[in-house]
């Protein structure tokens, strides 16, 4: 590895600012962030930059459900994405917005230099409009049939079931996410980037080393099909940037979403005084490193290196994609509590306990990561607690008792020079194997050669027995000296693990080793003279803050499904059912016995409801409707044979039915007048 300095700008996809951060969302910021503590320690000059895409259909509809304007939409949500990175210790050098000036006039630039080089177009086209929402409607808003296997409930662009791509007029049975009414075939003028005019730069680009393997081979397939114009534009109503010299056309919220890349980037130049240029211009030197998820690759490997070389940048040097998280082997799913969201975990469990395991658990490719929560908790427990910090927990005092804190250098760890030679060059071919892991991203491997580290550093101090050392005052020369190399063996560890346990490391360094700063990489190349007392580093994982981890899970997505439907939710597009499974739902008159308020939960309330005859408990989301007292007595409907779910309350025997557009202007459903408690609702 090449220990010259380079220049590089890195990036993580950017989140969209209508939901929060979810575990699986991590995965990619916490391998980019794991890379670019890497880097830095080395001593390159090395960029981190993201942003919120904060434009799009689901933006626009939300805001309008909410009451908000799009702009204080999107400025709650970047607040929460900030803090909850922040927490996971994802270290950004810039976090800004998609919906900014600079993003508008990089955005614009792009335009106007490939439009005038001819590689813009327009036509007019057929499209699916809501009549009555009296919009056109984005292909993930269009559900349906897909056209090639039959497969029902899939989106307007692609079938999740046999992976065919297609325009959403081809459909069958479509249906509109918005309203649920059948689209119309209107046309509209669209804008389209000619993406065939770069056919042959693309073929050469994803086969010249910037994308890994599987990837390219991916890519072959869309070349054997042929590359399509690709529409970048927008009807209005959209929130995001109005074409130059088109009213009531928008960019697309993809076209403007990977030039956020460089607003955030130019949004730091302006503050910093860097230079902007030096990173994109043609040809530049320096190193530009996109990580994304593999659902996202035909986006960055074939339309962003397209518009970026017809408008005269540079393209990136690599783009890295990673696959997708699963659970216990699983999807993420809602009702087993696996769909934790970054501060639900936050309140439960360390987060440097995550980026360790994700880190136990990442390679180079592009397969799934799974997060198998028993496996959590062993790892954790036997390579953090167990191995890592026992060497410092057992060895340092020690130190500090018998020798005042002071420790003995390198060239007195051992009474044998051959045997301190050997032992120092073991230290530095370890070291310079970890640093090559984490260069090509294969954390895996650099865990597991750390903890293997860890091994031979405890085992050399079960050898040693330095307890019996210690009562011996005749060899306490020895004791010194074993103590220290075993503590610079710590020392080593921390170096090593500080990529991905930054704040932990960033203790041992201060707290332990009394340094003025953080550790870089060429701290392996020294030690310090003096430790002080070890203090307390990291605490076992229990099994019931797991099980605590998926109560908190379910109860935060039970909260959420109580909210009104529609573009509100995070997934904006609701599955179709067909009459089948409708009739299936057993909807049965109630009537509320008792209310109480659920202490600690912002919008549950419990509520006693009786069937006739029969007594249920169900926890119901309408806390900010309704006052307990004004709901006792009252007849609702409720679902009586949903299967019970256990939530850190209590379990909830049933869902209790509401309309409304949330808030105070929530109401639950109410029978009609002679209903009796237990009648079914038909």
């Amino acid at each position: 590895m090449s220990d010259q300095k380079r220049t590089m700008l890195v990036t993580s996809a950017l989140p969209y600012a209508n939901g929060s951060i979810h575990l699986g969302h991590l995965v990619e910021y916490i391998q980019t962030d794991i890379w670019v503590r890497f880097q830095k320690m080395r001593g390159h000059d090395c960029t981190y930059v993201c942003a919120d895409d904060a434009h799009g259909t689901p933006i626009m509809l939300r805001a309008q459900q909410a009451g908000v304007e799009p702009e204080q939409l999107i400025a709650d949500v970047a607040r929460e994405h900030r803090a909850d990175f922040a927490e996971f210790l994802i270290e950004f050098d810039n976090y800004h917005s998609t919906h900014s000036p600079e993003n508008r006039e990089l955005s614009e630039l792009i335009y106007c230099r490939n439009r005038d080089a001819g590689h813009i177009t327009t036509r007019t086209i057929t499209q699916a409009y809501d009549p009555e929402k009296q919009m056109f409607l984005p292909d993930r808003f269009i559900r349906g049939e897909c056209p090639r296997c039959g497969a029902a409930d899939q989106y307007g662009d692609n079938c999740e079931a046999c992976g065919a791509t297609y325009a959403p007029t081809e459909l069958k049975n479509p249906r509109s996410a918005v309203s649920g009414a059948t689209p119309v075939a209107k046309e509209s003028l669209q804008y389209f980037f000619n993406l065939g005019n770069f056919e042959t730069l693309l073929k050469k680009w994803t086969r010249a080393g910037h994308l890994q393997s599987e990837v390219a081979n991916k890519l072959d397939e869309w070349f054997a099909e042929g590359l399509q114009e690709w529409d970048i534009s927008r009807n209005a109503p959209y929130f995001g940037f109005e074409i130059p010299d088109a009213p009531g056309k928008f960019f697309y919220v993809w076209m403007d979403a990977p030039i956020g890349y460089m607003a955030s980037f130019k949004n730091l130049c302006e503050r910093t005084g860097m230079d902007f240029d030096a990173y994109w211009r043609a040809g530049s030197a320096t190193e530009l490193y996109h990580f994304i998820g593999k659902d996202i690759i035909r986006f960055h490997a074939l339309f962003w290196p397209a518009m970026l070389s017809g408008a005269g940048f540079r393209t990136p040097t690599a783009i890295f994609a990673h696959g997708f998280l699963t659970v216990n082997g699983q999807k993420m799913s809602k009702s087993r509590g696996t769909f934790i969201k970054a501060r639900t975990y936050l309140e439960h469990l360390n987060p440097e306990y995550l980026r360790y395991y994700f880190a136990a658990k990442l390679g180079s490719d592009i397969d799934d990561l799974d997060l198998n929560l028993d496996d959590f908790v062993k790892r954790v427990n036997s390579d953090l607690v167990g191995k890592y910090v026992n060497i410092a927990s057992r060895t340092a005092n020690f130190i500090v008792k018998q020798f005042d804190g002071e420790l003995l250098g390198v060239a007195e760890f051992s009474a044998s020079p051959d045997r301190q030679a050997q032992y120092m060059a073991d230290v530095s071919a370890a070291a310079q194997q970890i640093a090559e892991h984490y260069e090509a991203r294969e954390y895996s491997q650099a865990v597991r050669k750390i903890m293997e580290m860890a091994d031979g550093i405890n085992q050399d101090f079960d050898e040693q027995e330095p307890w019996k050392l210690a009562k011996d005052p005749e060899r306490k020369d020895e004791l010194q000296r074993i103590c220290s190399r075993i503590l610079h063996g710590f020392y080593c560890l921390s170096i090593c693990l500080a990529p991905i346990l930054p704040a932990m490391s960033a203790r041992v360094a201060r707290e332990l080793f009394g340094m003025s700063r953080d550790f870089n990489w060429d701290d392996l190349n020294s030690f310090p003279a003096r430790i002080a007392a070890f203090k307390h580093l990291a605490t076992r994982v229990e099994a019931n803050a797991i099980s605590a981890l998926l109560e908190a899970s379910k109860e935060s997505m039970a909260e959420a499904q109580q909210a009104p439907a529609g573009p509100l939710a995070e997934d904006p597009l609701s599955p179709i059912i067909d009459y089948d499974d409708f009739a299936r739902l057993d909807l049965r008159v109630a009537r509320i016995v008792k209310a109480d308020a659920v202490e600690k939960a912002d919008k549950l309330l419990r509520l006693t409801l009786d069937l006739g005859g029969e007594t249920r408990n169900v926890f119901a989301g309408i806390k900010s409707a309704y006052a307990p007292e004004d709901l006792e007595g009252r007849l609702t409907i409720m679902v009586a044979n949903l299967a019970p779910r256990k939530m850190r309350f209590g379990v909830s025997e049933g869902m209790v039915l509401a309309a409304g557009p949330g808030g105070k202007d929530l109401f639950i459903l109410e029978p009609d007048d002679g209903a009796q408690p237990g009648m079914r609702v038909k």
